[in-house]
């Protein structure tokens, strides 16, 4: 092989990046982090002990590594199929569970059981076509969450192909070990360290999102879920810096209510920290859905309050509400449950009785009456089949938006 030299520094920066990713997981353990901690460690133990397997550090080159890589290979597949789908959620119901487990173990199991049957080579082949079949079936699976716009899609993608990139570089690697080029161990190499990248970087994101779901259910309402803050104070601070007006200045402020009408009833039923779950979920959505130049904070116990400074189309803030309500009007698994590592363990599917109020508010309009027009049009949005409603001045009265993207260009119809 030419230039082992700068071989080994790429596969140095893999492994201290493998050692890394041990130590944090050693540290989030310590600080009662279980879960994440142990998804952190198996990512790192499980890669690294491939890479050394396929480098030929475990046993020497022939038949017995080949037979040891067969089932190095489709332990691997297994393993990280089984992270993958228990970082996506798929996991969190039994019987969901179970139905995964089928899929992704028994395949293995009967590979690995062929293969005793087959010469070494053919058995590692026969490992290596199911970890690849294993790697399609996850990344079709990645791919739908992404277009689907679900949490964490984008990392499972490029978690994924770079797996596929390594494990295909590697099985080079491995069938001539001695006249391998540098550069294919590069690539190798650096596919492997994204992948460690990509899932320290999701796990983080998961952990961070726990913490802060913690800080939620701990504090309850006096906790702001949007702004990040302990109160709503902000919030008036927010309507007061929207709605001053410079001498002469004859721009409109757009004003959108989102109330939540069910928040009540989910409190009841399964107590406040499945609330504020609920509202912490909304908060989250509602973040994800609003253009940036949209400021946001909360309106009362039950209600978001969403604020443009320059409302000069009427069309683009429909668009904004079909998009709120189109996003926060999807199911949710809650938690009740005030436990870090148990947060993501809900059984209480919820769905948001979502009602969004349109309003643009006219220069002279007071903060106060807008406000007040636009919370009453919230609630009465509940009772529109499309749950949106908007303010019409000619008619001086409420009146339904319609929905769906056809929406967009037909005016508002009245409904009395």
């Amino acid at each position: 092989m030419e230039d082992p030299l700068l071989a080994a520094g790429f596969w140095g920066a893999f492994f201290g990046s493998a050692v890394l990713m041990l130590a944090a997981s050693v540290a989030a353990w310590l600080r009662s982090r279980q879960r994440v901690a142990l998804l952190a460690a198996m990512s790192a133990a499980v890669a690294a002990f491939c890479v050394a397997a396929y480098l030929g550090w475990v046993l020497p080159v022939g038949e017995g590594q080949d037979r040891l890589l067969a089932h190095v290979v489709v332990g691997t597949a297994v393993v990280l199929g089984l992270m993958m789908l228990s970082m996506r959620g798929v996991l969190r119901h039994p019987a969901t569970a179970r139905r995964a487990m089928a899929l992704l173990v028994t395949p293995g199991v009967v590979v690995l059981g062929a293969g005793w049957f087959l010469p070494p080579g053919a058995a590692l082949a026969l490992a290596t076509l199911l970890a690849y079949l294993l790697g399609f079936g996850l990344f079709g699976f990645a791919i739908r969450a992404l277009v689907r716009r679900e949490r964490e899609s984008l990392s499972a993608v490029v978690g994924v192909g770079l797996v596929l990139i390594a494990v295909g570089g590697l099985t080079w690697i491995a069938a001539d070990p001695a006249h391998s080029p540098w550069w294919a161990h590069a690539i190798c190499a650096v596919a492997a360290t994204g992948y460690l990248a990509v899932m320290a970087s999701a796990l983080w994101s998961r952990y961070s999102y726990l913490l802060e779901l913690s800080e939620v259910l701990a504090h309850g309402p006096s906790y702001d879920p949007v702004t990040r803050l302990r109160s709503h104070s902000e919030t008036s601070h927010l309507i007061g810096s929207v709605f001053y007006r410079a001498p002469g200045d004859t721009r409109s402020v757009g004003v959108l209510v989102v109330t939540v009408a069910n928040l009540y009833s989910l409190e009841n039923l399964h107590g406040r920290a499945a609330c504020n779950h609920a509202l912490f979920v909304c908060a989250s959505r509602l973040g994800r859905a609003v253009p940036k130049d949209v400021e946001m904070g909360r309106l009362g116990d039950d209600s978001f309050l969403l604020l443009l400074r320059h409302a000069q189309d009427d069309r683009r803030l429909h668009r904004i509400a079909r998009q709120v309500h189109e996003r926060l009007s999807r199911p949710v698994v809650l938690s009740t449950r005030r436990e870090l590592d148990n947060l993501d363990e809900g059984r209480t599917r919820w769905t948001a009785e979502v009602g969004v109020a349109v309003l643009v508010a006219p220069p002279g309009m007071p903060p106060s009456q807008a406000l007040a027009t636009a919370r009453s049009m919230g609630k009465a949005a509940w009772a529109y089949p499309s749950r949106l409603a908007g303010y019409d001045p000619g008619a001086g009265k409420i009146v339904e938006l319609p929905s769906g993207e056809a929406a967009q260009e037909s005016p508002a119809t009245t409904t009395g």
